[in-house]
């Protein structure tokens, strides 16, 4: 089979379980309901009274104040996360710290070694290296 008739089969298929679970719905709700006719059990059932319904959404409003255990919970995250953030950045300055140093070890290792050099190339035999021809004062 090609992609093209797998595809085609899968859609009719789709189709099919669509409109069987359509039909499905409508008999699982019964005559009356599915016409439209709804009676007050049906209301009753499926909403309450205003006060409970308030105090199921919201147990506490905007402005009330918070319980202790909640904020303390609050503070107890906030705290968490400026040790992480503190942590964080501690490490970023350590990183940026270490990696200067070798930066400048580096390049005293290279200028250290140029100077060196120079000394050896223009070093003529005659007089002792530049480290023992130091003038004392």
């Amino acid at each position: 089979m090609t992609w093209r008739q797998i595809l085609l089969l899968s859609c009719l298929l789709a189709a099919l379980l669509l409109s069987l679970l359509q039909e499905g719905a409508g008999v699982s709700m019964g005559p009356r309901q599915a016409a439209g006719e709804e009676g007050q059990d049906g209301v009753k059932q499926i909403f309450m009274q205003e006060s409970e319904a308030s105090d199921f959404l919201k147990k506490r409003g905007k402005r009330s104040p918070k319980s202790r255990d909640e904020a303390m919970a609050e503070d107890r995250q906030k705290l968490w996360v400026d040790e992480l953030r503190r942590e964080y950045y501690e490490e970023q300055r350590n990183e940026s710290e270490n990696f200067a140093e070798e930066q400048n070890d580096e390049q005293a290792e290279r200028s250290r070694e140029a100077t060196e050099q120079w000394r050896q190339w223009h070093h003529d035999g005659l007089y002792p290296s530049y480290l023992y021809n130091r003038h004392r004062i």
